[in-house]
């Protein structure tokens, strides 16, 4: 009988679930994924996770983690040898990230789902979402290809799932913001081989096996 794998309780469209199917995919683990419908979901994720948010992985062994980014962590534990993970941990990277999932996911939801925050102008949520985390991405990116240097890290990661979701929020003002090297890397990840993958369509309420980038 072949081993149990990991089981990713995923939804396509979530950011934080984008960045765990990737990182498990470059780090070459092989997962069985349950794609999740919102507003009906599983049972079994629940009794291990009941803050019924997604990703949740739950390990061979039983073991449960419930935030994508100690997902990409146990991804990379066994090995990384191409440094993703590592090259990840310096000061400017864990500082960017820090402003992603904090300030600018912030802004980014009350720019994207006003309706949902009362009181919240889209217009200048966009405005602060810019100056908090793409401006200074865009800075980083001028000096090189990837927040990794020339070749990408884990942060590139972790932080292209939200660049992606509030550029789709006014695409035609995103294409006219005076940032080059942000909209280039963020072009080059949504053409990628490995995002191609990541965002198979799967069939709700079953578990399957994830596709492989191999």
């Amino acid at each position: 009988m072949a081993p149990r794998l990991p089981l990713l309780y995923s939804y396509r469209r979530c950011p934080y679930a984008m960045r765990a199917r990737m990182a498990l995919l470059v780090a070459g683990v092989a997962f069985d994924a349950h794609e999740i419908v919102l507003r009906d979901k599983p049972a079994a994720m629940l009794e291990r996770s009941p803050k019924g948010t997604v990703p949740v992985l739950v390990l061979p062994e039983g073991n449960v983690l419930e935030q994508s980014l100690d997902i990409m962590r146990w991804a990379w534990s066994a090995q990384d040898p191409d440094g993703w993970w590592s090259r990840a941990q310096g000061a400017d990277n864990l500082a960017l990230l820090s402003l992603c999932d904090g300030p600018f996911k912030h802004h980014l939801d009350r720019t994207k789902y006003p309706e949902r925050h009362e009181g919240s102008d889209p217009v200048l949520h966009r405005v602060q979402a810019m100056d908090t985390l793409l401006r200074p991405l865009e800075g980083r990116l001028a000096r090189a290809a990837q927040l990794g240097g020339d070749t990408p890290c884990a942060t590139d990661l972790a932080i292209f799932p939200f660049v992606r979701q509030f550029a789709a929020v006014d695409p035609p003002w995103f294409s006219a913001q005076p940032l080059p090297a942000l909209k280039n890397w963020l072009s080059n990840w949504l053409e990628h081989p490995l995002f191609t993958v990541a965002m198979a369509r799967l069939p709700t309420g079953n578990v399957v096996r994830f596709p492989s980038i191999a």
